[in-house]
Formats: structure tokens, C-alpha cells, sequence
């Protein structure tokens, strides 16, 4: 009780007129001077601790949510004002509708009325210019709740190139299931309108398929240790011709819907294959000119699953924030995390985060960004240093350009 009582006396003074006055050309101050350095193009937040604050201050639970979403609206202010592009918060989570009924009737409560409130003209989105996408299983949510969503994402879709994306209801597995379905989906449709044959379409992630791939590169193989030094010399002017010609076709690789499934047809692990491999194994020949063609499932690459993903065509993260103290990503943003997100836990409850918390970890991330490119710049110039010195004693500078690191120079 105490506690709450000293909050409200907090709050009383930085309330008043001239303390908010002078915090808030402080503010602009720091924000200003953020935007001198490297600014994060996207920052999620795992916004954790609403319930425990509302514990600890005597509150109802809805009242503890409620103040989380004016933490929210604070946090965003400060970071479009900053200069970030993308704002990802994880506001409800697939798990959480096993929560009490009364919980989760009133979270969907406090969602319709604050998805109308952000999508207000004149609001804080509109004023930045930042629209909002909402992330997750939309076919869970109830009518109303899934009217609202869709009337905020409706109303800001004419503002500018910032955007909001709230991950409700969520859970990255579920994510990355649907973006596996999705491109499965997309691999398993036939590139163009075919007459109908006489026998059924094969799929092209079937196990014959998998199997005589195994078996045409494994043949391929020990074609290549059969051959002699002198005939790879003899034929590497062939093989550049090959290798520029399937490097123009790799990317629109096919294969034929066939009953019989020779190794002639059996296509490329993108990015792996020899440059003696052959163009029998690198593109399908067509043996029925009725039969469907299909992208080659091998060409799928990481970035083909990124494209995706409910966050397709945002900046990589750079920042990932989770408040409360609790030290673990609780399924969210798994395939989004990269070797150079930066994931930090803060040991404060999200109804308290603000700039003061939020302002040190933006200048932790801007120093390390900054030492890593002063790193890589003085590798350039040690580079280039050790370049000329190679000229002006007349000595091969290859090994430098294909990257050979430098020592004793």
C-alpha cells in the first residue's frame, strides 16, 4: 500500500506544470542527441510485468493493463521520434487464452478499445505517420474484437512508412508453421495451366523424389573422383560456359510432373552444386509436353521462408526488449532473431518503463554498432596500407583481395 501511495506522489509531481515543463525539453534533448548516432530500424518489446504490477500496487488487473498500454504509447513516441522504422510488441499470446475467462474477455476488451484509440485521426500513429499490422491467428479472436482489428488497420493504412506491428494472438511456432504451410503451398502449384493426363500429378516433395535425388548426386559424385586431373584441366573452359549459363537459370528452376522419375530430371541443391555437374542434374527435361511443371523444392533457402513470414518485408531486428526481469524470449520473434539482434532483460515492470529506462539501452546498442564499424574500418584501412606497401615492392596483392587477413604488417 505504501508503494502505491509514493507512486501517486510521484506521478503528482512530475505531473505538474512546470516539472513536466523541464523533463520534457529534457526529452527532446536526449532524443535529439540519439538521432546524431546509428538509430535501431526495428525494436520489439516483450511487454511483461502488467499483472505483477498490478499485484504489488494493490490494483485490479484490468487497471494494471491498462497502464501498460500508457507505457506503450510513451515507448513509441520516443521511438519514432528517434528515428526507428518498425516497432514489434507482443501484446497477447496464443497461450494466454488459457488464462481465466475473465481475464481474457478483459484483454480483448481493453484491445478493441485501444486498437481505436492508436487508429484515431490526429493520434500518436497518425502524427508519426505509422500504420499498424496486426500479427498472428486473426481466426481465434471474436467477431467484435476481429472488427476492430481490421478497422485500425483499415484506418492507418494511409500513413507513412513507420509501422506497429502488434503480435496478437501469437506465438512464433505458430509463425513459422504457417510460413512452412504457406511455402509448401506455394511449391506444390503447377507454373502453368496443363491438359489433363492420364496419370495424377506427382508431388514434388514426394519420397521417390527425395530418393532419386539422393541417388543422381551420389552417382554424380563418383563420376567426379573417376575423372583424371587432366580432364578436368582439358574441360574447365566448358565448365565456365555451363556454369554462367545455369547461373542465369538457377534461380527459375523447374521439374516435371512425371510418373517415371529418371536421375535426368532430378534437380540442384541451390548453391551446393560442383561446377562439373552436369546439365542433365541442374534442369528438368520435359519428356510429355502435358505434364505440370513445378518449382524445384530445393530452391528453397532461408530467405524463402522469411518471405514468409507475418513480418515479411520489415528491417532485421536489430533490438529486442524484455521487461520485468524474467530472462527467457517465451516464443516470440525465434526465426526473427539473428546473429546481430541484441536481446536484453530489464529488471523493471512494463507499466514503469519509460525513456529513462529505455534511453540507456539505445546508447549501449549505438556504441557497439559504432565500435563495430570503426573495427571493420581500420581492417580496411590496414588493407589498404598493406596493398601498397605489396605494390611498391612488386609483389602479388591477390591474397588480399580474396580476403587473407594480415598479420605483422
Amino acid at each position: 500500500m505504501a508503494s502505491m501511495h509514493l507512486s501517486h506522489i510521484r506521478k503528482w509531481i512530475l505531473d505538474s506544470p512546470p516539472i513536466e515543463f523541464a523533463i520534457g525539453h529534457i526529452r527532446e534533448l536526449l532524443v535529439g542527441a540519439l538521432k546524431q548516432g546509428p538509430v535501431p530500424q526495428h525494436v520489439a518489446f516483450v511487454m511483461d510485468g502488467n499483472r505483477r504490477f498490478a499485484r504489488s500496487h494493490g490494483i485490479e488487473t484490468v487497471e494494471g493493463h491498462n497502464l501498460g498500454f500508457e507505457a506503450l504509447a510513451r515507448i513509441l513516441e520516443v521511438c519514432y521520434k528517434s528515428g526507428v522504422q518498425v516497432v514489434t510488441i507482443y501484446a497477447f499470446s496464443i497461450e494466454n487464452f488459457k488464462r481465466s475467462k475473465f481475464e481474457v474477455d478483459a484483454l480483448m476488451d481493453i484491445a478493441k478499445v485501444k486498437l481505436s484509440q492508436l487508429a484515431q485521426h490526429g493520434d500518436l500513429l497518425d502524427r508519426y505517420g505509422a500504420s499498424v499490422r496486426v500479427l498472428g491467428r486473426r481466426g481465434l479472436l471474436k467477431p467484435d474484437v476481429a472488427a476492430a482489428v481490421d478497422q485500425a488497420v483499415e484506418l492507418t493504412s494511409r500513413n507513412g512508412d513507420r509501422i506497429l506491428n502488434i503480435c496478437f494472438p501469437y506465438t512464433s511456432r505458430d509463425e513459422i508453421t504457417t510460413a512452412v504451410r504457406d511455402t509448401v503451398i506455394d511449391y506444390t502449384k503447377p507454373l502453368d495451366p496443363v491438359r489433363p493426363t492420364s496419370s495424377p500429378p506427382r508431388n514434388p516433395f514426394s519420397e521417390s523424389h527425395i530418393v532419386s535425388n539422393i541417388r543422381a548426386r551420389a552417382l554424380n559424385a563418383k563420376g567426379q573422383m573417376e575423372t583424371s586431373d587432366s580432364e578436368n584441366t582439358s574441360g574447365s573452359s566448358s565448365r565456365d560456359e555451363d556454369e554462367s549459363l545455369g547461373q542465369d537459370r538457377s534461380s527459375n528452376t523447374v521439374y516435371e510432373s512425371t510418373s517415371s522419375f529418371s536421375s535426368s530430371t532430378t534437380l540442384h541443391l541451390a548453391g551446393l552444386q560442383d561446377d562439373s555437374t552436369p546439365r542433365d542434374l541442374l534442369f528438368a527435361k520435359p519428356t510429355d509436353a502435358s505434364s505440370p511443371f513445378f518449382i524445384s523444392p530445393e530452391t528453397i533457402t532461408p530467405q524463402t521462408i522469411t518471405d514468409h513470414m507475418f513480418t515479411k518485408g520489415d528491417p532485421p531486428l536489430d533490438l529486442l526488449i524484455r521487461t520485468s526481469g524474467v530472462e527467457r524470449l517465451s516464443d516470440f520473434m525465434l526465426w526473427q532473431c539473428h546473429q546481430n539482434t541484441e536481446i536484453v532483460f530489464l529488471d523493471v515492470l512494463w507499466p514503469e518503463f519509460d525513456l529513462w529506462h529505455f534511453l540507456p539501452v539505445l546508447w549501449r546498442w549505438q556504441r557497439r554498432v559504432a565500435k563495430a564499424q570503426w573495427r571493420g574500418m581500420e581492417e580496411d584501412d590496414d588493407i589498404a596500407r598493406a596493398t601498397d606497401r605489396l605494390y611498391s615492392e612488386g609483389l602479388d596483392e591477390t591474397p588480399l583481395r580474396q580476403g587473407a587477413k594480415i598479420k605483422g604488417l
